[in-house]
């Protein structure tokens, strides 16, 4: 089953007998530059979205409230599983999910409904930009709401690490940081309170997965991209990022490659909620 799915595919997959539902999962880290005002996913999905999406909200039904554990941690799986029956989401239904192009907040869907074992779920390759079909605003649909879904989250095992697994990974296999190499080294840190890497973890900015519009990169050329910091199918694999959004993209395009691997979903935002927990700085791993 392929992780992603082009927007021509899309929709043909709309016409067809058996149609996805679609998760329309608008969201994005920083605020407007406009307006000053943080990011209204939700307002930006009544304005227009792909005909028959349902808006699902990252920050409340993808993630729990933020704390010790992260700025995004694993939600509850009772909000989960009901935000996506609420969708239309039945164990045997394909599921297409889409953000508005950048691929972090669609992925972070996928990757929840994959763990919780939903087996037929892809990714809109460039979002929200890279469909040519009509758009719906809210107001003006005339769809009912979908059918309630049937879908029970079921967590598989060995998919999620904790701050110790990470620990322990960077030693034993490949670890890969999926921000921004400036913040992997400690150069800057907007968010989280210290500045640096996991000891031992990998740069391996998400940034580099995608081409200049967005779209993932050929899965050969994902493979020795990672090939070149050691992951292969045969070395355990995890990802981190700042607090397991962007990260979940980058085992999105892992995936792509072929290549599995777990998530830190506590990732830097949670590692620093520590500060006994060591810390690296500049571009050595260790």
């Amino acid at each position: 089953m392929n992780a992603i799915i082009s927007a021509s595919e899309l929709a043909d997959a709309l016409r067809s007998e058996r149609p996805p539902v679609l998760l329309d999962v608008r969201w994005q880290l920083s605020t407007a530059a406009a307006s000053g005002q943080p990011f209204d996913g939700r307002a930006a999905y009544a304005s227009g979205h792909i005909p028959g999406a349902v808006f699902v909200d990252l920050d409340r039904e993808l993630a729990s409230a933020p704390g010790p554990r992260g700025r995004h941690p694993l939600p509850d799986l009772d909000v989960f599983g009901a935000a996506m029956r609420r969708a239309g989401v039945s164990a045997g239904t394909p599921v297409v999910a889409y953000d508005g192009g950048i691929g972090w907040a669609a992925a972070r869907a996928w990757w929840l409904l994959r763990w919780t074992g939903h087996p037929d779920v892809r990714v809109l390759d460039g979002g929200l930009p890279a469909w040519d079909g009509p758009l719906e605003a809210e107001a003006e649909t005339e769809a009912p709401a979908p059918a309630e879904g049937d879908f029970v989250p079921k967590p598989a095992e060995g998919a999620v690490l904790d701050a110790d697994g990470a620990a322990a990974l960077a030693r034993s296999g490949v670890l890969l940081d999926a921000r921004a190499g400036e913040r992997y080294r400690g150069e800057v840190e907007p968010i989280d309170p210290v500045g640096g890497h996991i000891p031992g973890a990998l740069s391996a900015p998400t940034a580099d997965n995608v081409d200049a519009d967005g779209r993932f990169r050929p899965a050969a050329e994902l493979r020795a991209r990672f090939g070149e910091l050691g992951v292969t199918r045969d070395v355990p694999v995890g990802v981190y990022c700042g607090s397991g959004v962007s990260a979940a993209h980058e085992v999105l395009a892992l995936e792509v490659a072929g290549i599995p691997a777990a998530l830190y979903v506590g990732s830097w935002s949670e590692w620093t909620s520590d500060p006994a927990r060591p810390v690296a700085p500049g571009p050595d791993p260790q």
